[in-house]
């Protein structure tokens, strides 16, 4: 339960308001990450639907509220690592958009696992001319002990981005990596490709059996 639960917190704890660092306008990293946690717990707390596992309704909630704060091109490069250069320009597109629907789909799934835990975010360093930074944070439950939560993001024309996760020190996009790797060996970006393609269908026919 905790396992899947921080899975949600990856794409929970990521998003808007307007902070002590925020500069010309733009939110800074760590209100933009209490912000928009804060409004997805409410939502979560109080949507029956949600409650009672609508996938749908959850998925809508995370494209909606979460994954604009995402940088998936350059989680995904990251991911693919050094491969990333022998995938064509159209290649990297497709990779970019099987790696979003996978996570969405995984999230989505995961998102159920919430149960009013606590996320307790740590205070930020971080100097006026920094464009990168790690916003820390610990997710408690009750009888457990809190877990690290990190997240690197960097700022962009469009704000701040998230294209990193830490849980415990383990980095989300090395991770795949590791994985990635193994199917590009077997069978090439293609082979890639396919993987996650095959993947999500898998978890698009669990999302409809479970709304049936």
């Amino acid at each position: 339960m905790m396992k899947r639960f921080l899975q949600a917190i990856v794409t929970i704890g990521m998003l808007a308001g307007v902070p002590a660092h925020a500069q010309q306008g733009v939110p800074a990293p760590d209100a933009l990450a209490r912000s928009v946690t804060d409004e997805v717990v409410a939502i979560l707390r109080a949507d029956k639907d949600i409650g009672s596992g609508n996938q749908k309704k959850l998925m809508d909630l995370i494209e909606a509220k979460v994954l604009p704060h995402f940088d998936f091109v350059r989680m995904t490069r990251l991911a693919v690592g050094k491969n990333w250069r022998q995938a064509s320009p159209a290649q990297q597109k497709t990779l970019v958009g099987e790696f979003r629907v996978l996570l969405v789909r995984t999230y989505a799934a995961a998102f159920t696992a919430y149960r009013n835990q606590t996320i307790d975010y740590r205070p930020l360093r971080m100097r006026p001319d920094d464009t990168e930074v790690v916003v820390k944070s610990q997710v408690g439950q009750p009888g457990g002990q809190p877990v690290a939560v990190d997240y690197s993001m960097e700022k962009t024309d469009q704000g701040w981005k998230v294209y990193d996760v830490a849980i415990e020190g383990v980095s989300l996009v090395q991770n795949y990596r590791s994985t990635f790797a193994a199917e590009v060996q077997r069978g090439g970006i293609d082979g890639l490709i396919k993987t996650l393609a095959e993947k999500n269908r898998q978890l698009a026919q669990q999302v409809q059996a479970t709304n049936k």
